[in-house]
């Protein structure tokens, strides 16, 4: 059952590691600023658990990581890990970048949501970030 939420949803995007291009995290938080998210942005050189306690203190719905650097399969594990430890259980991780499919797979099967690779519209994005907080989120 699909609802709308009382207030736009809130995303964090972050870039974790010695990942240092930003250019499409920064086009990313754009987009979905523009389609009327609220967005956080971390900046780069990001630890995990960082990234997990700035969700916690700023209430977002969703965490999106951008990643090119290879570290996706260190990364996203980690993340998941904090967000257990944080009771962060009702919060989407999502993200991108440079990841093979078959890694994509195995980080679902841990917990992580979709994952998007270079030239994914960002229709796609945002509707896939929109549908996930007004099925799972109820604000």
């Amino acid at each position: 059952m699909s609802k709308t939420l009382n207030r736009p949803i809130r995303i964090l995007v972050a870039k974790v590691g010695l990942d240092g291009h930003d250019r499409g995290a920064k086009v990313i938080a754009t987009s979905l600023r523009d389609a009327g998210m609220e967005v956080i942005y971390t900046g780069l050189r990001q630890t995990p658990e960082m990234v997990v306690n700035t969700a916690l203190q700023e209430d977002v719905d969703a965490i999106g990581v951008s990643i090119l650097s290879g570290a996706h399969m260190t990364v996203f594990p980690k993340i998941v890990e904090f967000m257990k430890q944080k009771q962060l259980t009702n919060v989407l991780l999502t993200g991108g970048g440079i990841i093979p499919e078959s890694d994509m797979e195995k980080l679902k099967e841990i917990g992580v949501g979709e994952l998007f690779a270079p030239g994914t519209t960002m229709v796609t994005i945002v509707d896939y970030i929109r549908d996930w907080a007004n099925e799972h989120r109820n604000f």
